[in-house]
């Protein structure tokens, strides 16, 4: 049976007792165990999957802490999660036409498809029985599979950063750019003051705005994150300056140098996670017909905000959850070209998967978090490691 890590009821209930229920004392590393799973038969629509590299997700460490919901204990008593990864075609059911052994895929996590192609649920979190790519292989539907565009220019491990991240970024932009000009036309204003907060969605939809011809910042604490972005175009913020927004007077700090930057019109779209800590400045820095998209879920699934302020702004708060398949086979045509991830120094050995989404909850990482899990590549890929 192929080793792949879980995340059980009973590890949440043990840690949570250990810490007093205190989350911030909370170890992830504690609750994501090394495990081993029986696969499915390959039925005439299946793809047969070894995972080469998987990149950390904050939904994981959702999932491990159990703060926004017990998804474990929802779905039984154990998940095995991952919702991003690069793997290789082992074997394809009868009726599959467009993969064949040795190709290499990328995954997405739309689990459950409403009528408008956009997830209900998503796999290897709350879609029932569904089984993630933190393990050494796995067996998919082959529509869950995108074929790996290997000549982007992007080494292996930047493509596996962003399987997860770029349909997310994506969306958001489509979405975010979208609503704004339901309310401002381009005649009126044709470049944007666009702001994005620290992760690596953000630096992905800052890249899209960039590319688009508007002014993007990125606000983060990783001076190697800012660097990268600001060799991209894209003006940097340290967001220590502000104690990530502790304060009020740290929230009006940050809205005063916004203001300095861009000539007192504001940010005109913002994509943060509309709670934590960079709840209020992401509203306080929108400018009239100002929009905020967000995909997360940070630390609380609810938010509150003045809606008469907002009315007279006319801000526009929007929230998505993910892509549709097609929107993620767009997404994927960028990479390289528009698409170009942070990522993180050390490349985590798969038995090290539990401290990476540790790090990464801590933000001590550098850039997005890649594990490797097989050890022998496929001759195709090898030139794509540095």
């Amino acid at each position: 049976m192929p080793r792949a890590f879980a995340i059980s009821a009973d590890a949440i209930a043990a840690e949570r007792e250990r810490v007093g229920g205190d989350l911030d004392q909370f170890d992830v590393a504690r609750v994501i165990h090394l495990d081993e799973h029986t696969l499915r038969e390959v039925g005439p629509q299946d793809v047969h999957l070894r995972i080469l590299a998987v990149s950390a997700e904050h939904n994981v460490d959702h999932a491990a802490l159990a703060d926004t919901q017990n998804i474990a204990e929802v779905r039984g008593g154990k998940i095995y999660p991952g919702n991003s990864a690069v793997g290789e075609v082992l074997a394809v059911g009868d009726r599959v036409t467009r993969f064949a052994p040795g190709d290499i895929v990328l995954t997405h996590c739309n689990g459950e498809p409403d009528i408008y192609g956009y997830p209900l649920r998503i796999w290897a979190y709350d879609q029932p029985d569904s089984v993630g790519w933190y393990g050494e292989e796995a067996v998919v539907a082959d529509w869950q599979v995108i074929p790996a565009p290997l000549d982007c220019g992007l080494g292996l491990w930047e493509i596996a950063a962003l399987p997860l991240r770029a349909p997310t970024a994506y969306h958001l932009w489509r979405r975010g750019l979208g609503i704004y000009r339901l309310k401002v036309p381009r005649e009126q204003r044709a470049q944007l003051n666009v702001l994005g907060f620290g992760g690596g969605v953000s630096e992905l939809f800052l890249m899209l705005a960039e590319r688009e011809g508007h002014r993007a910042f990125f606000c983060s604490g990783s001076p190697e994150r800012r660097k990268h972005l600001e060799q991209l175009g894209i003006e940097g913020i340290d967001q220590k300056q502000f104690n990530r927004f502790a304060s009020r007077d740290d929230v009006k700090a940050f809205s005063n140098l916004t203001r300095d930057l861009t000539g007192g019109e504001r940010m005109h779209i913002v994509c943060d996670m509309l709670r934590g800590p960079v709840y209020q400045a992401g509203l306080v820095v929108m400018g009239r017909m100002g929009v905020n998209v967000s995909a997360g879920w940070q630390l609380d699934t609810k938010c509150q905000y003045n809606s008469a302020n907002l009315s007279v702004r006319q801000i526009t708060l929007d929230h998505s959850h993910y892509e549709t398949v097609d929107g993620c086979r767009a997404a994927t045509e960028l990479y390289g070209h528009v698409f170009k991830p942070t990522v993180h120094r050390e490349i985590y050995a798969f038995e090290d998967l539990p401290r990476a989404i540790r790090e990464m909850g801590r933000n001590v990482q550098t850039g997005i978090p890649i594990v490797r899990v097989a050890e022998e590549m496929p001759e195709v890929v090898k030139p794509l490691i540095g």
